[in-house]
């Protein structure tokens, strides 16, 4: 496939991951959804799910798969919708997210959704979970998989992101890329009021990481990132809005968990229609 034909297919892609996102949170009524953090990984979701990864639908157990373990799990409000996009989930399906007796809970579960490697939602492991597949890959021998670890940067004030980012570095994990959602607010404001990480690029680097930094909504930027392979383990530092696309949502804390009414919704799909 060319270049510009896949950036055009990840483009459509985020753009209708964006669109899920907001059906999907209206549909959940009083028991709203992750909106910021979610629409903020679009691009992100949709350049690896139509642009860059390695599986078989027909065989989830392929041991030459590329791994993707969604840390902040809280945003598998835009992880449904990318494995819908791939072909793995029905599109169908994604207008039971939350309800009772859903497999496509608030947070990713491994039991019974396809393309799911672990249970997340506990903020702060998933980069652990990365370094021990990547360690038995490397005890395999399987030199071709890669394992993505998608995190928020609110998520890095964890303690035990930095223990799992130092062990990747001791154990020269390359098959590793931790890809970090830099949108700035966590749950209760400004990550930079609330625990300042800057400089964030450094701190991974003095760990022992190869860094890239780029615009999280460039799917150019991230499909080029993506395909970066160096003796250390990669991390790409994802600068994004948080609230992607919707005017009123973009920037504001108080979109991280919501519920809409309908004049949000409509307003939202409007703006939506706009940009597709």
């Amino acid at each position: 496939m060319a270049q510009a034909e896949k950036i055009e297919m990840c483009r459509k892609a985020a753009g209708q991951i964006r669109k899920h996102i907001i059906e999907m949170t209206y549909a959940a009524g009083n028991l709203g959804a992750h909106l910021g953090g979610s629409l903020s990984i679009t691009e992100i979701l949709a350049a690896l799910y139509i642009g860059t990864l390695n599986f078989r639908i027909e065989d989830w157990k392929w041991e030459e798969r590329d791994r993707v373990i969604l840390s902040k799990g809280h945003a598998a409000l835009a992880l449904y919708p990318a494995l819908a996009e791939a072909g793995i989930l029905s599109k169908e399906e994604l207008h039971l997210f939350k309800k009772n007796g859903s497999r496509l809970t608030a947070h990713p579960s491994c039991e019974g959704v396809p393309g799911i490697e672990f249970a997340s939602g506990s903020l702060g492991q998933g980069l652990s979970l990365g370094v021990g597949v990547s360690l038995a890959l490397k005890r395999k021998n399987n030199l071709v998989s890669r394992v993505f670890v998608l995190l928020g940067d609110g998520e890095c004030e964890e303690g035990s992101v930095w223990e799992a980012a130092a062990s990747a570095s001791h154990f020269q994990l390359n098959q590793l890329a931790a890809i970090v959602d830099v949108n700035r607010i966590q749950y209760d404001g400004f990550t930079e009021e609330i625990m300042g990480m800057k400089p964030l690029a450094q701190k991974w680097k003095e760990f022992g990481w190869h860094v890239c930094e780029v615009d999280g909504h460039s799917i150019e930027q991230l499909l080029d990132a993506f395909m970066v392979k160096e003796e250390k383990p990669l991390v790409i530092l994802a600068n994004t809005v948080k609230g992607k696309g919707i005017s009123f949502m973009e920037g504001n804390w108080r979109f991280h968990n919501a519920r809409i009414s309908q004049e949000q919704y409509q307003q939202a799909m409007e703006e939506w229609k706009g940009v597709e």
